[in-house]
């Protein structure tokens, strides 16, 4: 039953070929998704921020005060007056 080429269950095509097969497809699918953390990784670390986004830019008092003078929040007199307050601090 067992000659020289008939080595028994493991080598013929039976249970150990299929799950030889599950096997090599479960480590190709592990080893790429590995690869893929690992670059997305290597390059969000790459820019040197972190991956975050950058601050917007603070306005000044008086940048406010004439947005809301140009909205119409607020009249010429009352911004008038509050820009002094502003400039002579």
């Amino acid at each position: 039953m067992y000659g020289p080429y008939n080595h028994g269950w493991m080598f013929d095509g039976g249970m150990g070929m299929l799950f030889g097969g599950l096997w090599m497809v479960l480590f190709l699918v592990i080893s790429i998704a590995l690869l893929a953390v690992l670059l997305k990784y290597l390059f969000s670390k790459s820019r040197g921020d972190g991956g975050r986004q950058p601050e917007p830019a603070r306005q000044t008092p008086l940048e406010v005060l004439k947005a809301s003078y140009a909205r119409g929040e607020i009249s010429r007199e009352e911004f008038l007056q509050k820009r002094d307050d502003i400039l002579e601090k």
